[in-house]
């Protein structure tokens, strides 16, 4: 049973209008919590009380906060059309019949309940209490929007899973851009819980200028306010910000002896139903689900389960996990007979919001073991194929999942298309392989690929050894597409995960992530998206954290095209300090359908990196053209890591 919150609006008929919904957060925040505990025990003491939900506003309150205790007099609504309803076992009636309920005390779900109030002042029974939502709203300094308080920009918030435990260390990184959007003194209000969601440590951390990098990292942390070890959960909220209202991050885990490096990003902040590309372990690995709870109110036992992707047989996590706390489920305990390529299906009930998966893998007989960290996406519940899909010659190539083929002499690739909509039955899907230049190499056609089927496959396997073909570069990309020739269909939201292994070492990353239309004129739905305005998204602005002293940065800018766009790209990569001070730019051209790899210590002067400093960052900036693009660490130790890149 799912917890009945609203977490995201998917509009079909307008796909602009789509995206997170904020009262769960507002109702949610930390802070609210006492607030709403001491206003359900004023309420509980108040005698009989009617519920008005002019907003619709109640069930989610109630799920959070349970109004059990709470004597009703009556449940009441402002649109006849919501006239049936129940709530607590009472039926919705018009608001203008309140007087006749006898009700001593009103509760107004509303955080607008001025204006509610002043409409049926007048309706209330004789002498009896109005009480809104305003007794649970944040203090006013924590507001970015003082005139409306569920804007968006009030409730930036995400979660972060921060591991330190001596030997494990996160790192939080990113930049400013509230203050590239005009916001004049940004900050972030910090929580800290640990594993069981007790907090460890409160505290707000000043944000430095308009587009300056910042960075949360646990060993500092945990030395700043004399922590123990703890692996738990870290609640960000942005405050005091304008025209985004969307906590992004990336997210490095290392070791002290940087053998171990690996990548991830933001955790998506709408809790969803379902998670999928979640895999079973491989040989000699343990792959671990992190649960965060996300909400005040416990997850109960057999509230998450797993599932064989295309299976009905579901595994139910067994015990309560407590508000705000985090568990590593251990996904074998579950699913024992699972191995890779096996995935799986996370029954999520809206708990939590997108989760991270570590596996911990190496040689034991050699005494190395090392861990790395993905995250598992959001399973849309909304989706169903559309039969245009196959029709659509305006699309050209259509929808594309490009991924990096690493340097071939010192890297593995693999790829494993994942279904990510409830209502995908099959996935009909091809493989095309292309060099740096922008040659295709090599295709295969995967074939109608059903639901429960899990194929990884492997690119050295579709060039047929031939890696010659990717000369004289060494590297290239692969774009996984729709392929309807034996039927099938089709919903844009194409996923897969890509795994990556380093021939020396055995050191591994993954990543996972989904299809878009690239680099057309024409508009699908929302696509070809854009970070800044309506589609077509044309132009390109990446995020690429530096390694500062602790390891080179790699990156992997991909030029896919749905059809024929610029033949080359106009690219440049803007280094700045941790000021957001330029300090230097390169011009880098990229063939169309091609790609080009690169590390910063070799494209930067060490003057110019160190000038950087520990907090610089690279902008990737292209005005003519969408790229995708992936970023890492590395370090000639032994560790590297790869995750896809974001923008702003």
């Amino acid at each position: 049973m799912s917890l009945a919150i609203r977490t995201y609006t998917h509009d079909k008929a307008a796909p602009l209008k789509s995206g997170g919904e904020t009262l769960f957060k507002a109702l949610g925040h930390p802070l609210v919590a006492p607030l709403a505990a001491a206003l359900i025990g004023r309420l509980a003491q108040a005698g009989s009380v009617a519920f008005y939900d002019p907003d619709g506003h109640l069930e989610s309150f109630d799920a959070l906060y349970p109004l059990a205790s709470v004597r009703s007099a009556g449940f009441f609504v402002q649109r006849v059309e919501e006239l049936g309803r129940s709530f607590r076992g009472a039926t919705a009636q018009p608001i203008d019949t309140i007087a006749s309920s006898g009700a001593t005390t009103i509760l107004l779900a509303s955080f607008d309940g001025a204006r509610h109030a002043a409409q049926i002042r007048h309706f209330l029974p004789q002498g009896a209490e109005l009480i809104d939502f305003d007794a649970i709203k944040l203090p006013g300094e924590l507001l970015s929007n003082a005139q409306r308080y569920l804007d968006p920009t009030n409730f930036a918030t995400n979660f972060a899973l921060l591991l330190e435990d001596g030997g494990t260390h996160t790192r939080i990184v990113g930049t400013n851009y509230w203050g590239g959007y005009g916001a004049a003194e940004p900050a972030l209000w910090l929580r800290l819980y640990d594993g069981n969601g007790a907090e460890l440590v409160t505290w707000t951390e000043t944000l430095p200028g308009p587009n300056a990098g910042w960075a949360l990292d646990s060993a500092e942390i945990r030395n700043r306010f004399k922590l123990g070890a703890f692996e738990g959960s870290l609640f960000i909220h942005a405050i005091r910000i304008k025209g985004h209202g969307v906590v992004k991050y990336g997210v490095d885990l290392y070791d002290s002896d940087g053998r171990d490096l690996s990548a991830t990003h933001d955790a998506n902040a709408w809790p969803a139903d379902f998670y999928a590309g979640l895999p079973a372990p491989a040989a000699g690995e343990r792959v671990r689900l992190w649960v965060q709870n996300s909400h005040p109110v416990p997850i109960p036992a057999s509230g998450i389960g797993l599932a064989r992707m295309g299976s009905d047989e579901i595994a139910w996590h067994d015990h309560e996990i407590a508000p705000f706390a985090c568990e590593a489920i251990d996904v074998q305990t579950l699913l024992p007979e699972l191995a890779w390529p096996d995935q799986i299906e996370i029954h999520a009930g809206r708990h939590f919001v997108r989760p991270r998966y570590v596996i911990d893998y190496g040689d034991a007989e050699l005494g190395i073991r090392r861990k790395r960290i993905a995250h598992a996406n959001v399973e849309r519940t909304d989706l169903e194929p559309d039969p245009l899909l196959a029709r659509l010659p305006q699309l050209g190539r259509g929808f594309l999942l490009p991924f990096p083929v690493l340097p071939h002499a010192e890297f593995t690739t693999e790829i494993l298309p994942t279904p990510m909509a409830r209502g995908q039955r099959d996935l009909p899907v091809a493989l095309d392989v292309f060099a740096a230049d922008g040659r295709k190499v090599a295709e295969r056609f995967l074939g109608k690929l059903d639901r429960a089927d899990s194929i990884a496959v492997a690119i050295n396997d579709v060039l047929n050894g031939a890696a010659q073909a990717l000369a004289p570069h060494g590297y290239g990309h692969a774009e996984l597409r729709y392929d309807f020739r034996d039927g099938g269909g089709g919903d844009g939201w194409l996923h897969a995960i890509a795994r990556y292994r380093r021939g020396k070492d055995g050191a591994a990353a993954e990543t996972s992530f989904g299809s878009h239309l690239y680099n057309l004129a024409v508009v699908y739905r929302d696509e070809p998206q854009s970070y800044t305005g309506a589609p077509p998204g044309l132009t390109t602005r990446l995020f690429l954290r530096l390694g500062g002293t602790r390891a080179d940065t790699l990156c992997h800018l991909i030029y896919p095209a749905s059809k024929d766009w610029h033949p080359q790209s106009t690219t440049q990569l803007n280094l700045f300090d941790g000021q957001a001070r330029q300090i230097a730019t390169r011009d880098v051209k990229i063939a169309c359908g091609g790609s080009h790899f690169f590390q910063a210590r070799s494209t930067f002067t060490e003057d110019d990196l160190a000038r950087a400093g520990e907090h610089g960052y690279v902008q990737v900036r292209d005005p003519t053209c969408r790229l995708f693009g992936f970023q890492g660490l590395i370090n000639q130790a032994s560790g590297f890591s790869l995750d896809h890149m974001f923008g702003f």
